[in-house]
């Protein structure tokens, strides 16, 4: 999905969105929803929906009411109600999916926080947004200049303006609080505009901006996450990634948030396993665990005082042998549950060629050996015609 200033341009290079984020397709947006029920026709005597959802500059959104009833779908540009003033932005999505929506963020639909839409913006409505949006990035690189003159410990990360150009939000990240009343002061004077400073978070700053991570694709908070939950380093011991803060960090410095998605599916496959704490006695010493496998369902145990000899046990074969050192019955050693699974492996498996062919290679012509030139026989031969040249 994107919109026509996306489109391939001459000799097949890309465009690139030339909208800024206000396309009508509403493909090139951040947190873009699909909405599954737009086909579904309501049942007869029931009035649709009369709240939109309206989304803002990098994925800001708000709930409105729809009180005059207008028309409205996806893509659309309205005037909403502000503080003061009013406010741009585009309806991300309609209908009873925002009921749903509202329900699952804990918004009260007859809350006096929930404001209202007043209008489709005008064509003038959305010159002076556009205006006010061309004016941030000189704005944000005069407003860090300022906050360094004044020694403040904070990074001015993002400025969105207000629709109508009345107020400026000044997004920024800072480790200790932050006096800012001299700079609000110098930020009136110098812009001539409301001021509002707002704090967020390292992982909200990455989310705002946007980048690509190293998977190689967008950053998940930037395109469809919107709740973010707390990362530990317990999630990655869990998985078996090494520990290092390099890889292990995002864009926004703390813990990638991918290291929740599959966390609960290795939780669920150690329920097999034994608890790495647990020593095996045996008769011919106490066993330690030292790595587990948990693709291959394998366990490594080492006696005591032989940490290099490593042996192989399965989670079924380590559970008996914990079961019986409860009953303080030790088993003989470990190479005798480690011979019972190498027989195991030492069975044939039937090949299945599911593709119906033998070989890949197997029309390839195979090399024909090298001969080798007998390079001290045609010396001697050079030698032997040009003494018997000579000799004529």
């Amino acid at each position: 999905m994107a919109c026509s200033s996306c489109s391939t341009g001459k000799d097949g290079q890309p465009k690139g969105c030339k909208n800024n984020g206000t396309c009508g397709t509403d493909g090139c947006n951040k947190l873009t929803v699909f909405d599954w029920l737009s086909n579904m026709s309501l049942p007869g005597g029931v009035e649709p929906f009369d709240i939109v959802e309206v989304r803002f500059k990098n994925g800001r959104k708000h709930f409105f009411k729809n009180t005059e009833k207008l028309s409205l779908s996806i893509g659309d540009v309205v005037a909403t109600e502000a503080s003061p003033g009013h406010d741009v932005g585009i309806v991300s999505l309609t209908g009873e999916l925002v009921r749903v929506q509202m329900k699952k963020k804990k918004v009260d639909p007859n809350s006096p926080e929930v404001l209202k839409i007043y209008r489709k913006a005008s064509q003038k409505d959305i010159d002076v947004w556009q205006e006010a949006r061309d004016r941030e990035d000189k704005i944000q690189q005069r407003s860090r200049q300022i906050a360094i003159r004044l020694n403040l410990s904070m990074k001015i990360s993002d400025i969105e303006f207000q629709g109508d150009g009345s107020k400026a939000t000044f997004y920024y990240t800072a480790e200790d609080r932050v006096d800012f009343r001299q700079l609000i002061k110098e930020f009136a004077r110098e812009f001539n505009t409301r001021i509002e400073m707002k704090q967020i978070g390292l992982r909200q700053e990455a989310a705002r901006l946007g980048g690509i991570g190293s998977c190689g694709r967008e950053l998940c908070c930037s395109t469809w996450l919107t709740d973010f939950r707390s990362v530990s380093t317990s999630a990655a011991r869990y998985q078996q990634l090494s520990l290092n803060p390099q890889k292990l960090a995002g864009q926004c410095g703390k813990l990638k948030c991918c290291l929740n998605y599959e966390l609960d599916t290795y939780l669920e496959a150690l329920k097999s396993f034994p608890k790495t704490d647990i020593k095996l006695k045996t008769k011919k010493g106490t066993a330690v665990c030292q790595k587990i496998d948990i693709f291959k369902g394998l366990l490594w145990y080492a006696y005591e005082g032989e940490w290099m000899n490593w042996h192989q046990l399965t989670p079924e074969q380590a559970n008996k042998i914990i079961a019986r050192n409860k009953k303080d019955e030790p088993v003989g050693s470990l190479e005798e549950y480690e011979v019972e699974l190498q027989l195991d492996e030492k069975e044939p498996k039937g090949f299945n060629n599911a593709v119906g062919e033998d070989s890949l290679t197997r029309f390839d012509k195979p090399k024909q050996p090298r001969k080798r030139r007998n390079t001290n026989k045609k010396r001697k031969k050079r030698k032997g015609n040009s003494s018997r040249s000579k000799n004529a």
